[in-house]
């Protein structure tokens, strides 16, 4: 990057107002260093910062960017809508639309209701599972991060884990009592004291992890046997890996679901989702109570309609298959530079790169060779500590390639990333990887 005067005097600035700097912990590059940019405006896979520094961006607001930034069928979506009105407190038809094209694209699915973030999301499924089952108890996985409700956020990955926060002050033992935390790619045992088990599908929380062969197969069989709900919170896969999300993608169907990110097309946005009689217990229909002042406004709605008209099979199909060459190049770019610079564990072992790819979601770890990749936090945790990531983070954004500033994060490239995106990024790496592995 060139000047970054600007970006510095903006953040000493936040500092005085907003705690920290930020309005999301991850953004101030405390595990990674340095202090962070700031983004004056975005257009496709490129965001500038306030100095006027070009980026190739790859964090896409954390997936929320499907089409990449600023994308014409968005803004003139928003555009239309604003001229109408931006909130009423009332019915639109914009919700109805959007909640039929998730009924539409998800398999099993059949109602939606519409809130403003994943966190709202996700505790509002508890709240429903709880209701429907008459039961207290959640089970969720290490290193799965389903927003920061209080009796969600034991065992959290992404910017809990990236802090080196075994959870958070200021949450009341009582609040994650009937929390159970259990290892991830492990099928945990059930009895008749669970209301739900809450996973990400495909775990983009704690870097990316896939589900192990047969594990979301068995979480719906021991679901089944004691008659607990399986969540499935997709607010990063919902309409990522691809129209039907990780139901269509696995074959694996929940009882319920949590939506975000790219059903607002870049505005704030949540859903959950589900069976219609599991469901009907929300009030008014039933005694869970859930609203929200907000809840399916219609400049989200607007341009949450407008990616998903834009994102047909096709264009999901090419994106995985960019991203997987993308991947497999990167993962040899990676493991040559710290091969040449001999980087090994405390224990003498060599450290490999590891890039895995889920759809059009990429992952970066570094782990011992002959360890097979990440499978769950343990091994996410190990890679964070080897401490490459923040140098390999550092040496791209100072050559013009932004990733997510923190290692339990993913990369997100868009539709927007074409051929010639990608083959820079890949040139990028391996004159960063060099820089940082050497020595």
């Amino acid at each position: 990057m060139g000047e970054h005067r600007a970006s510095e005097a903006l953040v000493a600035r936040a500092g005085r107002v907003i705690p920290g700097g930020v309005n999301s912990p991850v953004r101030s590059f405390r595990s990674v260093g340095g202090r962070p940019y700031v983004v004056a405006r975005g257009a496709g896979p490129w965001v500038w910062d306030v100095d006027g520094n070009r980026l190739l961006d790859f964090v896409q607001s954390y997936g929320a960017s499907l089409l990449g930034h600023a994308h014409p069928a968005v803004v003139s979506a928003v555009r239309e809508a604003a001229a109408k009105g931006t909130t009423f407190g009332a019915p639109t038809e914009g919700e109805v639309l959007l909640a039929e094209a998730i009924v539409a694209r998800v398999p099993g699915c059949e109602q939606v209701r519409l809130v403003s973030s994943g966190t709202e999301a996700a505790m509002s499924a508890v709240r429903v599972a709880r209701g429907f089952t008459g039961r207290d108890r959640v089970v969720k996985f290490a290193g799965c991060y389903h927003g920061h409700s209080d009796g969600l956020l034991a065992g959290g990955g992404s910017g809990v884990a990236t802090l080196g926060l075994p959870d958070s002050a200021g949450v009341p033992a009582g609040a994650v009592a009937d929390t159970v935390v259990v290892p991830f790619n492990v099928v945990p045992e059930l009895d008749e004291r669970v209301a739900c088990v809450v996973v990400e599908p495909v775990a983009a929380n704690m870097g990316l992890v896939a589900p192990a062969e047969g594990f979301l197969a068995g979480l719906r069989s021991a679901c089944d046997a004691v008659g607990a709900l399986l969540l499935f919170d997709e607010v990063i896969t919902g309409f990522r890996l691809g129209e039907g999300g990780a139901a269509a993608h696995t074959g694996v169907r929940p009882d319920l679901w949590c939506f975000g990110k790219v059903i607002g097309g870049g505005l704030p946005v949540g859903a959950f989702a589900g069976r219609s009689d599991v469901l009907s217990v929300l009030a008014p229909l039933g005694p869970v109570y859930q609203a929200g002042t907000l809840s399916g406004n219609p400049l989200a709605t607007a341009a949450g309609l407008a990616v998903l008209g834009e994102a047909g099979p096709d264009a999901y199909r090419d994106l995985s298959d960019r991203v997987a060459r993308f991947g497999a190049a990167l993962e040899a770019v990676l493991d040559a530079a710290l091969e040449e610079a001999g980087v090994t564990d405390p224990t003498g072992r060599r450290l490999r790169a590891s890039v895995p790819v889920v759809g059009p979601l990429l992952g970066i770890s570094f782990v011992p060779d002959g360890s097979g990749g990440v499978r769950d936090f343990d091994g996410a945790a190990a890679s964070a500590a080897t401490g490459l990531y923040g140098r390999l983070f550092s040496a791209l954004l100072d050559r013009g390639v932004a990733l997510a500033p923190g290692p339990y994060e993913v990369a997100f490239p868009s539709l927007a990333h074409g051929p010639a995106e990608l083959d820079l990024a890949l040139e990028t790496a391996a004159a960063a990887a060099g820089a940082a592995f050497a020595g």
